[in-house]
């Protein structure tokens, strides 16, 4: 399996209605993607959690804080985020 960085960005205050201002994520959530082994696995989670960041606005800044932390740790992005997210409709 190759190296591969969490959705986390290190931010954890869990303060929109139990979701993670920094990714999203709730600690259900957090919990359930460290138990994910295969990187396909972790690849859909994080593809979901883009589209929960959607729905929930305010989560632009997510995707460039993501590939800085994975740059910093030297691990690959999951999916491709390289492009802003739009807002949702």
């Amino acid at each position: 399996m190759s190296k591969s960085s969490s959705p986390c960005i290190g931010v954890c205050k869990f303060k929109r209605e139990g979701h993670c201002i920094g990714c999203s994520m709730t600690k259900a959530q957090k919990s359930m993607y460290k138990s994910l082994k295969k990187d396909k696995h972790r690849t859909v989670f994080v593809e979901m959690l883009i589209e929960q960041q959607k729905r929930m606005g305010r989560y632009l800044h997510w995707a460039p804080a993501y590939l800085r932390r994975c740059a910093k740790k030297k691990t690959k992005p999951l999916v491709n985020v390289g492009k802003p997210m739009d807002k949702a409709a």
